[in-house]
């Protein structure tokens, strides 16, 4: 009976926990991607599949209506998350360096458990391990602890001063490698995904070139510009904002000298996204709406001693597509980074992270948020470098 009604429904915002819907949703949604992925279709197909599968949940598995909200965190973020996970699996299958073959397939498991599910249950069928071409890649994984510097809470009920954090980053396909082509959907990526004690998940965050091509200015400079898409979760302890969007933009890099190199990439786009206040009284206390968003992101690379990164952030929530009371959010977020490598693959780092909310409602007096930290980590780098791409 529910069925037959939500078939002759007209599909609703819903508001359940927000980590449900903008963490939970994703996630489910790259779980259907990665069975399809794995199985040999191509991110278009699988794409698809996800999306068809993520109806078909919202109609027939569940009694409440259909979450039109449910289906873009599912059915488009699901496949942002989705490629970055099965793309990062198929890393570690491919590059062995020694590890025994239970282990590889362990650890791409547990990234991205549709494709350890597949590659288990139908064995040599779909074992197959897709090929990065080559691509060059920066990855690094940071232990950190953290304080508070700035500390304007509004209306959160709690929050806490000093952090363990978690952090895992990388950058695959950068730009710059003699004969590397973009003609596949995320061959160049970033992602990042940090833990904390105090919420649990600080951030995750994808951008991936959806279509595009590489381009070259001059003998120093080298990059890849077209449509990218992104998902992103971000709760600094007083807000929380999530957003699935697509931009235009470009990354490159430009060697400024034999040493040095700066890595960039800036986006300008629009999206879908949620936003409310975290430890509210309220666990429903978030809206939606039309996110005009942009992104500015640098990387000076000292040659294999330091880097320097400045990452600057700007979300734009209006009310339009909100089913609630009209309103707009203005979210900036900007993080500095030093790091310095000591020997081989360790590092240290110093962080500087800053993430601001204006709210302005009718009904509801401004809200002014804000939370500053600095942070100290230990950072183990994927390689002895920074991630320049040598091209000469």
């Amino acid at each position: 009976s529910t069925i037959k009604r939500n078939l002759n429904h007209s599909w609703v915002t819903d508001n359940d926990p927000f980590e449900t819907k903008q963490l939970g949703h994703p996630y489910q949604g790259s779980m259907y991607y990665g069975f399809a992925r794995s199985a040999g279709l191509n991110y278009w197909e699988s794409l698809g599949y996800t999306f068809a599968g993520s109806a078909m949940w919202e109609v027939a598995g569940e009694t409440t209506f259909p979450s039109k909200n449910d289906q873009i965190a599912s059915g488009i973020g699901g496949t942002f998350l989705g490629e970055a996970l099965f793309r990062m699996a198929s890393l570690v299958l491919e590059n062995a360096n020694g590890t025994p073959r239970f282990w590889r397939e362990l650890s791409a498991a547990v990234i991205s458990p549709s494709t350890g599910f597949n590659r288990l249950a139908f064995g040599e069928r779909y074992d197959s391990i897709f090929s990065s071409r080559g691509a060059v890649y920066y990855s690094r994984f940071a232990l950190a602890l953290s304080t508070t510097t700035q500390d304007v809470s509004g209306p959160s009920t709690s929050t806490g001063s000093t952090e363990v954090l978690a952090d895992f980053s990388i950058d695959y396909g950068l730009p710059g490698k003699p004969g590397y082509k973009y003609n596949r959907p995320f061959d160049y990526f970033a992602f990042q995904a940090t833990a904390s004690t105090e919420n649990v998940f600080e951030n995750v965050m994808i951008r991936g070139l959806l279509a595009g091509t590489n381009y070259q200015a001059g003998n120093n400079y080298r990059g890849v510009w077209g449509i990218y898409g992104s998902y992103d979760y971000i709760s600094p302890q007083y807000f929380r904002i999530s957003s699935t969007a697509l931009s235009l933009g470009t990354t490159g890099q430009w060697w400024l000298s034999d040493t040095i190199a700066l890595q960039g990439t800036a986006l300008l786009g629009a999206g879908y996204a949620a936003v409310g206040t975290l430890n509210s009284v309220n666990d429903s206390d978030y809206h939606y709406g039309v996110a005009p968003q942009a992104l500015l992101a640098l990387r000076l690379i000292l040659g294999q001693r330091a880097s320097v990164d400045v990452t600057g952030r700007e979300y734009f929530v209006t009310h339009s597509g909100t089913a609630d009371r009209g309103g707009q959010d203005n979210i900036a977020r900007v993080d500095v980074a030093l790091t310095w490598r000591v020997r081989k693959q360790h590092a240290i780092a110093v962080k500087y992270l800053w993430n601001r909310r204006d709210a302005t409602y009718s009904d509801l007096a401004d809200t002014k948020q804000a939370r500053a930290t600095v942070g100290i980590y230990y950072t183990l780098l994927g390689h002895d470098w920074f991630g320049a791409t040598e091209w000469r």
